[in-house]
């Protein structure tokens, strides 16, 4: 499912409308070329949970956490890390069970099975956001109110 992105008011609203779908402790992947808006939709996602603090991507210190009233938002990013999969020994998987979220920049869905992407990609009027679930944590046809096609 793609979605058309056209300003940054329509990123903030894509952002409420994956808030109030996404299930607690789902893992999400950001995609997409440097640029593309991962950390914007972080900072937009957090917003609508109810973090009022800062949001940048945690590049050099990997991992950043933003307590809200809903839950801990875990954002993470891998554009630095050879291998993914040690995000596992790093605690990724104690972090599941106890965040609202847990977002991970650069994530690749084949080190992350049962994860939603969301693939950013900048485009000539905005950027576009692409959702693809990768196992059943986020059935496409409840964020869209019908059935998408398959």
């Amino acid at each position: 499912m793609t979605i058309p992105l056209h300003s940054l008011e329509d990123t903030r609203a894509l952002a409420q409308k994956l808030a109030q779908t996404l299930p607690e402790g789902n893992l999400v992947l950001l995609t997409g070329p440097m640029g593309a808006g991962k950390t914007t939709l972080v900072k937009f996602l957090a917003e609508a949970l109810g973090f009022r603090g800062e949001v940048t991507s945690p590049t050099y210190t990997l991992i950043h956490e933003y307590p809200t009233e809903h839950g801990l938002i875990v954002h993470i990013d891998a554009y630095r890390m050879a291998d993914q999969e040690e995000l596992y020994s790093l605690g990724l998987e104690d972090y599941l069970p106890e965040a609202r979220l847990v977002l991970v920049e650069w994530g690749d869905p084949r080190v992350f099975p049962g994860s939603l992407e969301i693939h950013l990609e900048p485009t000539q009027t905005g950027r576009t956001a692409t959702l693809r679930s990768h196992g059943a944590i986020f059935p496409l046809e409840r964020f869209a109110g019908k059935e998408s096609p398959g």
